[in-house]
């Protein structure tokens, strides 16, 4: 009887692939979760506990502002962590960020609140939150290269799936996030205020013992390590904005992506509870809407390995834009039932089509001198202006006309037709090769031909 011949064993590049593809969805659910855990309970008490001077309207935009702060940070941790990252390595900046994040959230948990200490409460959440910003704009970058550089070596053609497992990040930890909230917002509403709230941000720092004991296990990328041995004169930033189209071409791309998740999470939660549901119904809806999310990402991120990057953000863009009014309708609507299939619409199906290729499209669109920083740059950009201000404005837009969707729902129209625009103006990237060390052209010749 003749014997079946071996299973084949996976060759060690692969092994440290899978390793570091685990490492980066670790890493940046962690990451997201503590970035995440701020926006929910933002949305729910920070306004009464760190602004309690203010009318109830300007007390949510005040603690939404507390949130843009951390946002305005992230481009100033993307430029700062890239930068070591292009000349040090990316391992060692995905460990600092990570630590970064973790004590921040912590420190969020055990800081006093108004009552105890008058206006320094304020100022020092607004501290905490600049340095969690910082961390997370590095964070991102040095995750997703790691795994998409990795990929080259083995499985170049699978590059879009592999970066996905970084991108999961956000989904599952928003997950891990409202169920945390979630539990604790079950207690009574005079505990949740006195210490319920603290819980999640104090837990961060198991997170952030697992996240660190799995990264301290890979290995640095192996195409950052060839180009190491090359000199450098300029600063990698600089070498960036010298040719800054790839980098606003990067921005364009995601803010939509960003404008949908940042308005159908956290905001999404203020916005419901004042609309009549309670606490637990959309939390719960949120909760749902980030596991079909987690599962449409790799989906849509493999896609796009098959028919191009550019297609499938497309169509995420357009989708949103056509979901924009009848999400909100839905919200409207006052049924738990409508909210969370308004939610699962519009964050899980549009905003993950969208949001799942980035890993991979903003990582083939630099050269590996400056990957961390110019796909750092683009990307914190993008969080910038599509997350980072679309609460506030909402907030603000809500307050000044009375209520109404009308306002969010043009919001998300505007993030959705700037990614659409600024896709149909970029070339394709799924071919381009990640070994060359210089900055890559990202728009057509009218002819078609790339530059």
């Amino acid at each position: 009887m003749q014997s079946s011949p071996a299973t084949a064993q996976p060759s060690p590049d692969t092994r440290q692939l899978r390793r570091v593809a685990l490492s980066g969805l670790l890493g940046t659910a962690v990451e997201f979760y503590d970035f995440l855990v701020y926006g929910t309970v933002a949305a729910l008490v920070f306004g009464d506990l760190f602004f309690p001077k203010a009318d109830p309207a300007v007390g949510t935009i005040a603690a939404f502002g507390t949130f843009a702060a951390g946002y305005v940070a992230r481009p100033l941790g993307g430029i700062v962590f890239g930068h070591f990252g292009d000349r040090i390595g990316r391992k060692s900046m995905m460990l600092l960020t990570m630590a970064l994040m973790g004590c921040g959230s912590f420190l969020i948990g055990v800081l006093p609140t108004y009552d105890a200490i008058g206006v320094w409460a304020p100022v020092l959440l607004v501290a905490l939150r600049l340095v969690q910003g910082i961390a997370i704009g590095g964070e991102w970058g040095g995750a997703t290269l790691m795994v998409v550089e990795h990929a080259e070596r083995t499985q170049s053609g699978r590059r879009g799936m592999w970066s996905s497992f970084t991108m999961l990040g956000a989904p599952l930890g928003s997950v891990l996030s409202a169920g945390m909230v979630t539990l604790v917002s079950t207690l009574p509403d005079d505990q949740f205020r006195a210490w319920g709230w603290r819980v999640p941000f104090l837990l961060s720092i198991v997170l952030l013992a697992v996240g660190l004991f799995v990264r301290l296990k890979v290995a640095e990328s192996p195409l950052f390590a060839q180009v190491k041995r090359e000199p450098q004169e300029k600063p990698p930033v600089v070498e960036v904005l010298r040719r800054p189209k790839p980098v606003l071409m990067a921005c364009g791309v995601g803010i939509g992506a960003f404008t949908a998740q940042s308005l159908l999470t956290g905001f999404m939660i203020s916005y419901a509870v004042d609309h009549g549901y309670s606490r637990s119904q959309v939390l719960t809806a949120v909760t749902i809407a980030s596991c079909v999310a987690l599962l449409v990402l790799p989906a849509a991120s493999a896609l796009s390995d098959r028919v191009g990057r550019r297609p499938v953000v497309l169509a995420g863009a357009v989708a949103s834009a056509a979901l924009a009014f009848p999400v909100l309708a839905l919200v409207d609507s006052g049924s738990p039932g409508l909210l969370i299939l308004a939610l699962a619409l519009g964050h899980g199906v549009a905003q993950s089509t969208m949001y799942g290729p980035l890993g991979a499209l903003l990582t083939e669109m630099f050269g590996t001198r400056v990957r961390y920083t110019g796909a750092s740059l683009g990307y914190q950009a993008a969080t910038l202006v599509g997350a980072g201000f679309s609460p506030l404005i909402a907030s603000s837009l809500l307050a000044s006309y009375g209520g109404g969707s009308t306002p969010v729902s043009l919001l998300l129209c505007g993030g959705a037709a700037v990614t659409a625009l600024t896709v149909w103006r970029l070339r394709e990237t799924r071919t381009n090769a990640l070994e060359h060390p210089e900055l890559r052209s990202v728009t057509p010749t009218p002819e078609g031909t790339p530059r």
